[in-house]
């Protein structure tokens, strides 16, 4: 005989079923369902009622069943490169802050650089019927934009931005900061540059815009060491090293794609007896909690992480009480830290 599909409500959580909570609370299975979808529907004695009933019994809600019922799940799907990189986890930290406060829990997956790792992640999210998608960047597979452009939820994209967002965007321009970078290296004295970049698209779009601009307003060709991964001190270290065995000049600048890249060519500096800034310069990317503390400090790109976040859960916000997209581009900005090391 085939199994004949069961209701959800029927389904055990914790090993009680929602009818079971309406017996102990004197009422239908249906009260008990519109208690929890809509509570300003039921009197508030026999709300009381049943919310003893799910104290005593530990009965957890369907919320997969909920959401279908009232196209609400209170989930905001989130993909980030990386979960352990300070970067993204402290503009989550404060995206989360808000979201919280206004009843939404964040569902977090890590994607790495990987548009097909990403488009997967987008599907699975989207099985659990979020109520909107934050995604980092603006560049997805078209399997990915189909799906989000489909699903109808608003979607921010941060740390970029496009004139033609899925929904809305958060960040600032990479190509501007890149230019910025060289422009205040040659007002700061340096004639010679290289550049140190991890595999990263965004990251790239700033590596060729700082070597453009630079070798525009200085005639130097600007030497440069990729990485096809993400930044960490020993490919620093190693970033370094290469470009010194390919004659880099003394006194020449480098322009590192991450504070942590940046740190590990500091590292092997010392490690060398080079003298910062005087033999070689440093400038990184992301102002990090640390960069304050090297020796020395280390100059860096500063994106406010902080306001990143606020701003992305506000348009969220925004947008899910006026049921339309208000401004599409929010541009916050940058600003170069100078400090010992450039």
């Amino acid at each position: 005989m085939a199994n004949t599909p069961r209701d959800p409500a029927q389904i055990r959580r914790g090993g009680v079923t929602m009818a079971e909570v309406g017996r102990l609370a004197g009422v239908s299975q249906v009260t008990v369902s519109r208690a929890l979808s809509s509570p300003d529907k039921v009197s508030p004695e026999t709300l009381q009622r049943i919310r003893q009933a799910i104290a005593q019994t530990g009965f957890v809600p369907n919320a997969v069943a909920g959401a279908l019922a009232s196209n609400r799940s209170n989930l905001i799907g989130a993909l980030v490169p990386s979960v352990t990189n300070v970067v993204y986890a402290s503009m989550l930290h404060a995206f989360s802050e808000i979201m919280w406060q206004h009843g939404y829990q964040i569902m977090l997956s890590e994607t790495g650089f990987d548009p097909e790792r990403e488009e997967k992640a987008v599907a699975t999210h989207l099985s659990r019927r979020p109520d909107a998608m934050l995604l980092t960047g603006i560049h997805h597979s078209a399997g990915s934009r189909r799906m989000l452009v489909n699903a109808g939820i608003p979607v921010v994209e941060v740390w970029d931005m496009s004139d033609t967002p899925i929904d809305c965007c958060v960040g600032f321009s990479h190509a501007a900061a890149g230019e910025a970078a060289a422009a205040f290296a040659v007002k700061a004295g340096y004639v010679r540059a290289a550049t140190i970049t991890a595999g990263d698209e965004r990251a790239m779009r700033r590596q060729l815009a700082f070597a453009r601009h630079f070798e525009r307003l200085t005639g130097q060709r600007v030497q440069r060491v990729d990485f096809s991964v993400s930044a960490t001190l020993g490919l620093g270290r190693d970033g370094l090293q290469r470009l010194l065995t390919d004659g880099l000049p003394k006194g020449a600048v480098i322009f590192c794609s991450s504070d942590q890249f940046a740190q590990g060519v500091l590292i092997e500096a010392g490690a060398r007896g080079l003298k910062v800034p005087q033999d070689v310069a440093v400038i990184g990317f992301g102002d990090q909690e640390f960069a304050a503390m090297t020796e020395p400090g280390l100059t860096s790109l500063r994106i406010d992480r902080q306001v990143l976040g606020q701003v992305a859960a506000n348009a969220l916000i925004d947008r899910f009480r006026s049921g339309a997209v208000g401004q599409a581009v929010h541009d916050i900005g940058f600003e170069i830290v100078r400090r010992q090391s450039a």
